[in-house]
């Protein structure tokens, strides 16, 4: 998921912290929506992608990065005890992450010219860079209308290829052996939720 990222006044700043901090608290306290993990995830996606792109990734890299620090923290949570450290909890680990994903980058071994241009993708064009991010709009908004369940199951695996089942069923308050019919279930509801929006056919 793309989230465009702006510049935030003191307050503005201020009003961000103060939010994870509550929603962070609520999420282990058992609060539901957007009094826990789904106002976590909302308030600070925009400061994780504003962090991650410093590090000039490109978009799939800085998704990924964002998307390893939302399931580091599903994974750790326990290990933060002050829950107003949230905040720098998150962007320290995504600044690490998007670190180690630059230098893997950087580390790649050179070939010559003519043997890597034919494996090279074609250059998207402005057109089909704006086509895929209004498709993702349009994905996380049917994501927002499907059931609270659904909703939280999707935005912790569904760009996890091997989910750690566990950990989601513990934070999801599901059975381990639900995680991945439920996954399904949830599935098949965006996928009517967008065909009746029109956004895939």
């Amino acid at each position: 998921m793309r989230v465009m990222a702006h510049t935030t006044s003191p307050a503005e700043s201020g009003h961000v912290w103060a939010r994870a901090t509550a929603c962070f608290r609520g999420w282990l306290d058992g609060a539901p929506g957007e009094e826990g993990l789904d106002g976590l995830v909302r308030v600070m996606t925009p400061v994780l992608w504003h962090v991650v792109r410093s590090y000039r990734l490109d978009q799939e890299a800085a998704e990924d990065v964002i998307q390893t620090t939302w399931l580091a923290l599903v994974r750790r949570r326990e290990s933060i005890k002050d829950p107003a450290a949230v905040g720098g909890w998150l962007t320290t680990t995504a600044r690490r992450e998007a670190w180690r994903v630059r230098q893997r980058a950087a580390r790649a071994v050179p070939v010559e010219e003519e043997e890597i241009s034919f494996r090279l993708p074609q250059q998207k064009s402005a057109e089909s860079a704006a086509v895929e991010s209004d498709e993702r709009v349009r994905i996380w908004a049917a994501v927002d209308t499907l059931p609270e369940r659904c909703r939280r199951l999707l935005r912790i695996v569904a760009f996890e290829n091997r989910p750690d089942y566990t950990q989601v069923a513990e934070t999801l308050d599901m059975p381990v052996g639900s995680i991945g019919p439920t996954r399904g279930r949830c599935l098949a509801k965006l996928r009517v939720a967008l065909l009746q929006s029109g956004a895939v056919s």
